[in-house]
C-alpha cells in the first residue's frame, strides 16, 4: 500500500491577508519537509474569523494574491486547503480553497452557517470529493460538522477521509470532538480537525487539532493551542500520528 501523509495545520490567523499568505507558505514548507501530501488549514485561515470585515477581505478565484499558494502546491506536489471569504457573483461564502499539484483550483463552500455568520455570508453548496492516493476525501467547515446529515452524506458518497477546517473554542470543544469521533467510528472514515492557534474575531480557540482513525480512536492531537502540524501517515500496517511544533 503506497504511503499517504496528511496534516492539520493549527494556524494563528491575523486579520491581514498578506501576513497570512506569507505564514501559510512557512507552514507549507514545514509540511513538505515531512512529506505531507494533503495539508488542511482552519476555517477562514487567510483572513482570520473577522466577520464584519469579511466583505472587504473577500477574495475571488482570480485574485493574483493566491498565485504563491498555487505555485507552492505545484512545487511541493501537495494538495493545500486554505480557508477564505470567497466572493462569487453577488454572494459571499465561507470557503475552502483547494490548490491541487496540477495547478487546478477548486472550492468547497460552507453549507451550514452559525450565529452571526448569517448576517454576512450566504450558505454554500459544499463541493466534490477529492481523490488522491486511492483515498476519497470529503471536506467540511466548522458548523457543517455539527449536522450529522453532513457526515452521513460524505460516507454515502464514498469518502474514506472527512477533513474539517474549524474554529472551536473551549466551550464547544468536547461536544464537537465527540461528534467527529463518532463519525469516524460510525462510517469508518479517518477524521481530521484543523483548529486555530490564536484568538481571532473575538473568539479564543481551544487549539488541540486532532485526527481520529477509522475506529473512532484519537490517533494524534496537539496538546494545546500552540502553532504546529498534526500529522497522520498511512503505511502497510495502518495509520500513525505525530506532531510538528512550529514557532
Amino acid at each position: 500500500m503506497p504511503r499517504f501523509t496528511l496534516a492539520a495545520a493549527q494556524y494563528p490567523a491575523a486579520a491581514d491577508i498578506a501576513c497570512n499568505l506569507e505564514r501559510h507558505l512557512e507552514f507549507i514548507a514545514q509540511a513538505a519537509d515531512r512529506q505531507v501530501q494533503l495539508l488542511v488549514f482552519p476555517e477562514l485561515s487567510l483572513s482570520g474569523y473577522e466577520l464584519a470585515e469579511a466583505p472587504a477581505l473577500a477574495l475571488t478565484l482570480d485574485d493574483p494574491r493566491l498565485q504563491p499558494l498555487s505555485a507552492a502546491a505545484r512545487a511541493r506536489q501537495m494538495t493545500i486547503i486554505v480557508g477564505a471569504p470567497l466572493r462569487s457573483g453577488p454572494a459571499l461564502h465561507i470557503a475552502a480553497l483547494i490548490f491541487h499539484p496540477s495547478g487546478a483550483l477548486a472550492t468547497y463552500t460552507k453549507q451550514h452557517l452559525h450565529g452571526a455568520e448569517q448576517q454576512y455570508f450566504s450558505p454554500g453548496v459544499g463541493g466534490s470529493l477529492l481523490a488522491m492516493h486511492q483515498q476519497r476525501i470529503a471536506l467540511a467547515i466548522c458548523a457543517d460538522t455539527s449536522q450529522p446529515v453532513h457526515a452521513s452524506a460524505a460516507a454515502q458518497a464514498g469518502a474514506h477521509i472527512y477533513a474539517a477546517g474549524v474554529l472551536i473554542s473551549e466551550a464547544g470543544y468536547a461536544k464537537d470532538c465527540a461528534a467527529l469521533a463518532d463519525y469516524a467510528r460510525r462510517y469508518g472514515m479517518l477524521t481530521l480537525m484543523a483548529n486555530h492557534a490564536a484568538p481571532t474575531g473575538g473568539w479564543i480557540p481551544a487549539g488541540r487539532s486532532a485526527i481520529w482513525d477509522e475506529t473512532g480512536e484519537r490517533l494524534i492531537a496537539a496538546p494545546g493551542d500552540a502553532p504546529g502540524l498534526v500529522i497522520a501517515s498511512r503505511s502497510a500496517d495502518g495509520w500513525h500520528g505525530h506532531l510538528c511544533r512550529l514557532s
